[in-house]
């Protein structure tokens, strides 16, 4: 398939001197290459840009082109990341991790042995002879160590990887600058030193692909008069120019441009610096919140009218997840048939967020559940909305959930922001306010002049400092671990660094914890950690810490106005084992709906049930071993769709034995079954100890590992589900007191949120019921998520009416 060089990003890593794409000149050979007598040259190209990773790429008979991954082994990776100048690989690639190339298929089939000085002494089809597709370009990952005596080579393109890092210079220090900084003069680093771009002939577009790179979905106007002020006072250092996008890049290093000579005294004469502004997506104004749609109510309605509402699922940091969009009511995925960075972009801008850094295939980020809406979207990069672009509708059989698409979307900087703290005060209630303002490197705390100070001022940076922005003022890092991933969780105030206090410290804390270090989710919330190294963090800090467990830092949280710990000393501080993967359990609603009857049961075959506490508290005062009790019993299969397999919190040392069922409990609770009348109240109950975590059944492909018999190990594994049929103790709700009428009925996994996962707002299932005394009517079932705000509304205006008279 043909793709356009904008969808990838090239990188240079050795002994070719790739060019940029636009000149259509072929790399001259250098020096120290060694196939310089068969004129073959390699590169490492595709997306995301990285040194020593990529899609690797072959220049041939005056062309370059592609490798196949068929019977691609680590001895062809070894022989060409030495051909790239590094000493060994780490690892290879398949089905185009990093794009999809274009031009030849030079090789296929290829089969190495590992001690060959060059691949052309490999064995393969020969050149040009491949029966695959640009689906298939291999990819390889380098060791980061060069092979001694290895030196660059000095090219254009190494200087155009200068363009990575950029950023924007504000040019005013005021604490009434927007959090983060989107607005200034733009900057590129080169050699530890920023220099400017001369804004000659610079475009909208140009501006467009900055506010990408920087994590803006777009670009808008600003006061040039106050710039042209200000800059005519500078001497700026420029060192780019004749910068010419078509807007539908992802880097500003796919787009024609040119590099000024270092020290030229004559650049840029009819010029200025330029100067780029951003609007800010809704996630980083405090108007939104990572596992929320990052739009505005307005637009939120305008597009449930069109039903062409997006989300993202499953990422562990804002930016990131699988892409669920909202059709016919209800949300479903998109096939990764011909995804790419376009139509990535394309997702990650409407959402609020920059341009995209990967396109991912492969349900990279987890399996959705329910309708697979979209196939083979194609995007040009400049549309507003993905429902914009072409795509195929298709039925669940062209695609499979292993085949769901996913994004990764560049976000703003949040470590320069104009950030407020308290400082001096007695408590971390009170104290003088100070702004952290500054760009990247140069960050730092000043004062805010207190002419004008008054109450309403005062209000506002309480409500930044508590609520809704994203602020580093709270400074915490993790200490003493074996890795980066986990240690004891410690909080600077001031200047001084001290432990929170694990009283009531839970998944729900540790999770924004992890967040807030960019670590990804909790796999554990750690309330002793005295087996940890110590550090020189004596005194307790911060106690009453209170996530809902979406903040985006701890700073966010309910906490004690005053330090009160029950448990003091390190020994009791609280600590985090993060992950950048977690489970994520989903309820097959539609088995629920199909499998829901009535059972009135004896109560002589019911002990072992009222042993487990399974039975409504009348059932105490029933005739034992006469008379019966009325259940509505259901199965249900619970999928692990995350990342990661879902495991039981308490170690197999803590798990308890059941001798009335024959295995050992490893969750106190696991399901909640719950019956709900018109307002929401709870008429009828039950609940599951997960009594046999187990794979019961798994995808094609994924093997079981989780079997409780014989004290195994408990668990689901990713893409596997756990069975409980209807015809097993305990699955079931008691309706033996319930009246006749309209009810809820709901069902939520993991409802203590006891163990990490990567989203649990579609831990929870709904059932529209009707009981008219002798039968049930269970319909319209479905994952608390699975539809549109209209379809939600207009199943909780079934729970107000009225009781109709059954035919």
């Amino acid at each position: 398939m043909m793709v356009d060089l904008s969808s990838s990003l090239w990188v240079l890593c050795t002994l070719s001197a790739l060019v940029p794409a636009w000149t259509q000149q072929d790399p001259q050979p250098t020096n120290r290459s060694p196939n310089q007598s068969s004129g073959l040259k390699f590169r490492l190209a595709g997306f995301p840009r990285k040194h020593n990773e990529g899609r690797i790429e072959v220049f041939y008979n005056q062309e370059w082109g592609t490798i196949c991954d068929d019977d691609f082994t680590m001895e062809n990776a070894h022989i060409l990341c030495r051909h790239l100048g590094f000493t060994e690989a780490t690892g290879w690639t398949h089905s185009a991790k990093y794009g999809k190339g274009i031009g030849r298929i030079w090789l296929d089939n290829m089969i190495c042995s590992g001690s060959e000085k060059s691949i052309s002494d490999c064995n393969s089809r020969g050149w040009g002879n491949s029966d695959c597709t640009h689906e298939e370009d291999a990819g390889v990952i380098c060791k980061d160590e060069r092979i001694p005596g290895y030196v660059e080579p000095n090219t254009i393109e190494t200087e155009q990887r200068q363009v990575e890092e950029i950023r924007l210079r504000p040019v005013i220090a005021s604490a009434k600058n927007r959090l983060p900084i989107n607005e200034g003069i733009l900057e590129i680093k080169h050699r530890d030193a920023w220099e400017q771009v001369c804004d000659e002939g610079w475009s909208q577009t140009n501006s467009h692909v900055v506010c990408g790179m920087l994590g803006f979905p777009s670009e808008k106007k600003f006061n040039k008069n106050f710039y042209k002020l200000y800059l005519d006072k500078q001497k700026p250092s420029f060192r780019l120019h004749s910068v010419k996008c078509a807007g539908t890049e992802v880097h500003l290093s796919l787009c024609p441009l040119e590099f000024y000579k270092v020290n030229n005294s004559v650049s840029c004469q009819n010029g200025a610096p330029v100067v780029v502004s951003c609007t800010i997506g809704p996630v980083f104004t405090g108007s939104g919140a990572p596992g929320q749609t990052a739009m505005k109510k307005k637009k939120v309605v305008q597009q449930q009218q069109r039903e062409g509402i997006i989300r993202l699922k499953g990422g562990a940091r804002p930016g990131e997840g699988r892409v669920e969009i909202l059709k016919n009511g209800q949300w479903g995925t998109v096939c990764d048939d011909r995804w790419d960075l376009h139509a990535a972009s394309v997702v990650c801008r409407e959402l609020g967020f920059g341009s995209a850094k990967e396109a991912l295939t492969g349900a990279r980020m987890g399996q959705g559940m329910g309708p697979i809406h979209m196939n083979e979207v194609r995007c040009s990069g400049n549309e507003k909305s993905l429902f914009d672009c072409q795509y195929k509708n298709i039925t669940q059989e062209d695609c499979k959930h292993s085949e769901d698409s996913s994004v990764k979307c560049n976000i703003p900087y949040m470590g320069y922001e104009a950030t407020i703290r308290l400082a001096g005060g007695r408590s971390l209630h009170e104290g003088r306010v100070e702004v952290l303002w500054g760009p990247r490197g140069e960050e730092r705390w000043g004062l805010i002049c207190g002419n004008g100070w008054g109450t309403k001022e005062a209000a506002v940076v309480c409500q930044q400092l508590g609520l809704g922005f994203v602020s580093t003022a709270l400074q915490i890092r993790i200490v003493g671990g074996r890795t980066q991933f986990e240690g004891r969780v410690e909080v600077k105030l001031g200047t001084s660094w001290g432990y929170l206090c694990s009283d009531g410290w839970t998944t729900k804390e540790a999770m924004v914890a992890c967040r807030q270090l960019g670590l990804g989710y909790s796999l554990h919330a750690v309330t002793e950690t005295w087996y940890w190294d110590a550090s020189n963090v004596t005194e307790m800090i911060l106690s009453g810490v209170r996530c809902s467990g979406s903040e985006m830092s701890l700073q966010q949280c309910y906490n004690h106005r005053t330090v009160s710990c029950k448990n003091t000393g390190t020994r009791h501080a609280a600590g985090v084992i993060c992950s950048e993967t977690a489970s994520d359990l989903v309820l097959h609603a539609a088995l629920v709906q199909e499998t829901a009857y009535i059972e009135d049961r004896p109560l002589h075959m019911l002990y072992c049930a009222a042993e487990e506490n399974c039975l409504s508290s009348t059932a105490r005062n029933a005739n034992w071993p006469y008379g019966h009790r009325r259940l509505l019993r259901f199965s249900s299969q619970i999928h692990n769709t995350g990342r990661a397999d879902f495991r039981p919190k308490a170690g197999r040392h803590s798990w308890v034995w059941h001798e009335c069922h024959g295995h050992y409990h490893s969750m106190d609770i696991f399901t909640n079954y719950d019956l709900l009348t018109s307002n929401g109240t709870k008429v009828a109950e039950g609940h599951k100890a997960s009594f046999c975590l187990e794979d019961s059944e798994c995808q094609e492909l994924v093997s079981k590992r989780y079997e409780c018999a014989n004290f195994g190990e408990q668990g689901i594994t990713v893409g596997c589900w756990d069975l409980y049929r209807h015809d097993i103790d305990c699955q079931w709700i008691d309706i033996t007191d319930v009246k006749p009428g309209n009810y809820i009925l709901q069902v939520v996994i993991n409802p203590n949120s006891e163990v990490a996962e990567s989203d649990f707002t579609n831990n929870a299932m709904k059932c529209n019921c009707k009981y008219d005394g002798h039968r049930i009517w269970v319909h319209n079932c479905h994952i608390g998520d699975a539809l549109s705000e209209e379809a939600n509304k207009r199943f909780e205006q079934y729970r107000g009416q009225l009781n109709n008279q059954i035919q």
